[in-house]
């Protein structure tokens, strides 16, 4: 992938206007969760210790475009990051048409994008206006790379210079490496309710990867492909056909034992089965521990691994054992192994793994449309700038 990238630019003196993903949870006025905040910091401190007149912007919510709303406003953002750095980070709050000076080495934050009228339809003139703002337009938010709104393509295609930030570029690199010319044998995980949501997912990745685990509901409709009784279970009666069609293509080890329930809920004692046992009252909510063994030793082969989805309910500790087995085998592999979507996240941070998966992906949407081999708006819009 030929884009051009902010740590091969100087800098200094330059104005840099940075579309970061500060996307955060807010509370009463006061940010509760700063995983995304963290992320993008380093970009922005690269920024400012190159004697750059640095902005940063992103989106907040989904207020009504055109509209300010004071609850999706980025000022408790601002707020945080200014505690961060350890000094006053200024909000601009109306900023499109300029009127306001940046000095070198300082940071604004730019308020939030859906603020203007024309972010998500890509507006040409919005996205001129935004342009004129900088010298060095910084793409460094790969959760919405897949999106061509105004502040992640638009802006890139007028700006005098468009290049990917740190986390972008890195983010960029490892999904290449996972999936452009993987180390073999690859081994991808997709877990998740439904299949019909992830179903060009599994087939882009029936066509790439060596073994293909599926778990949770989606396990269950490939359970039901191969001719068992998953009761009451959550599956996709008229996704059978797909399913046995890539299971004819593609390595899918399935489930030899399942630990099923009666009814969805927290304190719903946990039953273990052969899958040749489960009763048509029965709902499975997870793999057994023989299934368990199985997923663990395809994982500890694996040179590569791609995790996308629990394969059990694990937010329920009785339900939660296939995933917790299955993120000890992958922290406990050599291989390259990396991890996105938001539910992968949660069973991340809950079996406290993170420092040992090689890539933890920030994009939700962003990385299954990557996975799926579709273009990203910002990424192409990148690559022609680069040219």
């Amino acid at each position: 992938m030929n884009v051009l990238k902010m740590t091969d630019l100087d800098l200094a003196g330059k104005r840099v206007l940075i579309r970061e993903d500060l996307n955060v949870p807010v509370k009463d006025g006061k940010v509760t969760s700063d995983a995304r905040i963290l992320a993008s910091l380093p970009t922005i401190k690269l920024a400012l210790e190159a004697g750059a007149h640095v902005m940063a912007t992103s989106h907040l919510g989904r207020p009504t475009e055109g509209e300010y709303e004071e609850k999706f406003s980025l000022k408790p953002v601002a707020d945080y990051i200014g505690e961060l750095l350890g000094k006053k980070v200024r909000l601009i709050k109306d900023w499109v048409d300029g009127g306001f000076e940046v000095a070198a080495g300082e940071l604004v934050i730019l308020e939030n994008v859906r603020f203007n009228a024309g972010e998500k339809k890509d507006n040409e003139a919005l996205s001129k206006k935004m342009a004129a703002l900088c010298d060095v337009y910084v793409m460094d938010a790969f959760g919405t790379a897949h999106r061509a709104q105004a502040s992640t393509h638009g802006v890139g295609k007028f700006a005098d210079v468009a290049c990917a930030g740190p986390l972008l570029a890195g983010e960029l690199d490892a999904l290449g490496k996972a999936l452009g010319k993987p180390n073999r044998p690859m081994t991808a995980i997709v877990g998740g309710s439904k299949v019909s949501t992830k179903l060009t997912v599994l087939e882009s990745l029936s066509t790439i990867c060596d073994q293909l685990i599926v778990g949770g509901g989606i396990a269950n409709t490939f359970l039901a492909a191969a001719g068992m009784n998953v009761g009451k279970s959550l599956y996709e009666a008229d996704l059978i056909p797909q399913a046995k069609e890539l299971m004819a293509k593609c390595d899918i080890p399935m489930p030899v034992d399942v630990v099923c329930g009666k009814k969805f809920d927290e304190n719903e004692p946990a039953i273990i089965k052969s899958v040749h046992e489960v009763e048509d009252d029965d709902m499975i909510f997870d793999v057994g521990p023989e299934t368990q063994k199985l997923f663990s030793e395809v994982l500890t082969s694996a040179k590569t691994i791609l995790w996308n989805g629990p394969v059990g309910v694990f937010e329920f500790d009785q339900f939660g054992e296939g995933t917790h087995s299955m993120s000890m085998a992958i922290a406990q592999s050599d291989a390259f192994s990396i991890a996105g979507g938001g539910d992968t996240l949660a069973a991340i941070d809950k079996y406290n793994i993170k420092d040992k998966v090689s890539y933890i992906s920030t994009g939700g949407g962003a990385f299954l449309e990557f996975v799926e081999g579709k273009k990203l708006p910002a990424v192409t819009m990148l690559e022609e700038a680069a040219k």
